[in-house]
């Protein structure tokens, strides 16, 4: 109480200090007199403070705390947050080693069949008694500027019990003038959570409604300050602060689940295989959040129930058998679930506890090699054919589908031309052997490979791969009737166009691969689109049956392609077939063409420029341009025209007068440079039309004019179509 008197009765003035003692005096006696009449269970000082010494020393009494369950105090029990202290049945509170370490704050939790309850020890250091000196330290909660109203900090357990309200501090007013009203207000008053503080407005007692709850919030930052009758504040509003204090009321929890680590078989003692932190949401300044791990079960538990150890701090599990016992080969099963527990209160056995389990896996090491299931493998492959011929199988007591356990072949002798190759079968583990080039009979009808497996993942150092990760493979070749070959293939001739019917042109060759067996063939044309060829069947001459046309549709690049069939006489008959390729050299068999036929202009022309020609020959140079271009006979009054090359392909076709309107026939005749040459003779029709006023007008043209020897042509090829 001196304490307290001297805290509140900083800076105050004589007049106040004298109203302030006795204020207090006169709440000692109502304490009193309330606790002769009305006991209240639980501490009867929720705050301490005392001063830090250089060194707690062990067994030093510290202070003694005064703890009431009204019922006789049978069987309280103390626990304190610091494990470093304790408290005797009598309330002593004493140092169980030498503490040197700066502490800020111990609970003290006191609880009986008939009450629990929670005392703070707020443990001043140098500068908090320094700083109490000259500034009034919050959690003191003086006022400065010698205000009137005094609003010690209040501290309230969380989770309290029924009946409420309960009173829990005072708000002390000097010089309080007649009349007036202490009022609270702020979060936990008038904002939400509203509700859940209220002050005398005369006394100033400071009450709470129901239990709070730290983890929802840890403080409240109240306001009070005094008002008149009119409601006008007359001074403050002060700061009132409200401390929850923290109760073991949250149980650790996993939240990270589900948790599973990995650790390689054979692994040293001591290997970290994983680490599992639990949560508590309780007050992590205190021993209510401080957790201890341990492993409570492991299944399953051979070859020891112990194989693993968890750090009880750092919740790091460990193996603690020897590398040998950690053999996955050995093991009952690969995996192991432990159940691991967390317990607040640094382990006491009052803390609460939260369980998880651990799944750890024993990951395979590449400790065995594989080995062939027997020494030498048997395989037949018919000649010509390509494919897997046989399946090569191998034990690994390593973990199915691991790196440790997957096989890689490979053919280290006997395959100088690449005809095999091997693949693991990814499902079974074998190695399939394919034939990738056609194996000959004739050449070879036996082999031997020699083949050694191995796996992906390398051996440990001490492991290897013997005698038994080779094996040979013996591969017998079956002779098949094969068909014959033509050689070349393509066979290739060079001809001109247009060669007498009948001509020979090539004579094919094919062979046998079955030179063991003495067998004949016949050969006949497979295909011949254009029906240009026959071949002999027996000796394979190739002549021709009709003329050959380089300009046929069916010839592509001068070169016409057919193909020849070759068939033998084993059983069952093999055939071949032979690919000719027939160039084709140009003749001049075709006459120029020329373009375009028609033309039109008008009568009155200044240009007398009339159609410009030109022409185009299928054969190829020489045969083609340059071309000659003539105009045709002309009558004698009809020698307007005339024609001058331009080039090797074009001419110009102009007039030398102008000419009325009509339509107008004008031969002309073009010769290409062929040996012989070939002339292509053709009319053009010029129509001379009426051009007025940019409107072109043809329709009134007379018939068209012919000269003489244009009409002897017309009747000559009249009778001739007839």
């Amino acid at each position: 109480m001196r304490a307290l008197w001297s805290l509140l009765a900083w800076n105050m003035e004589p007049k106040s200090q004298l109203t302030l003692s006795l204020l207090l005096l006169s709440q000692v006696l109502a304490f009193a007199v309330a606790r002769d009449y009305d006991c209240t269970p639980g501490f009867q000082q929720k705050i301490f403070y005392i001063e830090q010494p250089v060194e707690f020393l062990v067994d030093q009494l510290v202070l003694n705390v005064q703890f009431d369950d009204c019922q006789g105090n049978e069987e309280v029990v103390y626990e304190v947050s610091n494990p470093d202290f304790k408290v005797e049945p009598d309330g002593s509170l004493i140092a169980l080693r030498n503490v040197k370490e700066n502490i800020r704050a111990l609970f003290i939790h006191g609880r009986s069949t008939r009450s629990d309850d929670m005392a703070e020890v707020k443990i001043l250091g140098r500068r908090d008694r320094h700083d109490a000196k000259n500034k009034s330290p919050r959690h003191h909660a003086l006022l400065r500027h010698r205000r009137a109203i005094v609003a010690p900090t209040i501290s309230i357990p969380e989770n309290q019990r029924i009946p409420f309200p309960k009173t829990v501090g005072k708000v002390v007013v000097s010089d309080r003038i007649q009349g007036s009203r202490l009022r609270i207000f702020g979060k936990g008053v008038d904002e939400e959570p509203k509700g859940l503080f209220r002050i005398n407005e005369n006394t100033g007692e400071v009450s709470v409604t129901r239990a709070l709850d730290r983890e929802a919030i840890a403080t409240y930052q109240l306001r009070v300050e005094t008002m008149d009758e009119t409601g006008k504040t007359l001074e403050g509003p002060v700061d009132l602060e409200v401390v929850i204090i923290d109760q073991n009321d949250n149980r650790p929890i996993f939240k990270e689940g589900p948790y599973v680590g990995h650790v390689l078989e054979g692994s040293p003692t001591g290997t970290i295989v994983m680490n599992m932190l639990a949560f508590d949401a309780d007050d992590p300044t205190t021993d209510n959040a401080v957790l201890r791990y341990n492993i409570l079960k492991q299944t399953p538990d051979k070859p020891s129930p112990n194989m693993f150890y968890i750090d009880p701090e750092k919740g790091d599990i460990v193996t603690v058998v020897s590398p040998a016992l950690l053999d996955r080969e050995t093991l009952i099963a690969p995996q192991y679930e432990l159940i691991v527990e967390a317990k607040d209160m640094a382990g006491m056995d009052v803390g609460l506890i939260g369980t998880a389990t651990a799944t750890i896996v024993i990951d395979d090491k590449n400790d065995h090699p594989p080995e062939f299931t027997k020494k030498e493998f048997q395989a037949t492959v018919k000649e010509g054919v390509t494919g897997v011929m046989v399946n090569l199988t191998v034990n690994d007591k390593d973990d199915p589908n691991t790196g440790a356990w997957k096989a890689v072949y490979t053919i280290i002798n006997g395959n100088p031309g690449q005809s095999f190759e091997i693949h693991t079968n990814p499902n079974t583990n074998e190695g399939m052997l394919s034939v990738v080039k056609p194996l000959d009979c004739e050449i070879l009808a036996f082999h031997t490979l020699l083949i050694k497996v191995e796996n992906e993942d390398p051996l440990i150092p001490d492991v290897g791969y013997g005698s038994s990760s080779t094996a040979t493979v013996q591969i017998n070749v079956l002779d098949v009737n094969e068909g014959p070959v033509f050689q070349p293939d393509p066979m290739k001739v060079l001809t001109q166009e247009n060669i007498p019917v009948g001509s020979t042109l090539f004579t094919v060759s094919a062979t046998d691969p079955d030179t063991l067996q003495h067998q004949s063939m016949r050969f006949s044309m497979l295909k011949d689109d254009a029906g240009w060829l026959s071949i002999n069947p027996v000796n394979g001459t190739v002549n021709t049956t009709g003329p050959l046309d380089r300009e046929s549709m069916f010839v592509h690049n001068n070169t016409y392609t057919s193909l020849i069939l070759a068939i033998d006489n084993g059983t069952p008959p093999a055939t071949g077939t032979g690919t000719l390729q027939i160039t084709l050299e140009d003749v001049n068999d075709n006459a120029p063409i020329i373009y375009p036929t028609s033309a039109k202009m008008c009568e009155d022309t200044k240009d007398l420029n009339v159609i410009t020609l030109g022409a185009w020959d299928r054969d190829l140079h020489p045969n083609s341009d340059p071309f000659k271009f003539d105009l045709g006979k002309q009558a004698g009054s009809d020698k307007a025209w005339k024609i001058t090359q331009l080039n090797n392909t074009h001419a110009q076709v102009s007039l030398l007068h102008n000419l009325k309107k009509a339509n107008y026939n004008l031969p002309v005749v073009v010769t290409d440079a062929g040996k012989p040459p070939l002339t292509y003779s053709t009319d053009v029709m010029i129509q001379v039309c009426s051009c007025k006023k940019g409107k072109v007008d043809c329709s009134s043209a007379s018939a068209p004019h012919l000269n003489m020897a244009a009409a002897l042509l017309l009747t000559l090829y009249s009778l001739f179509c007839v």
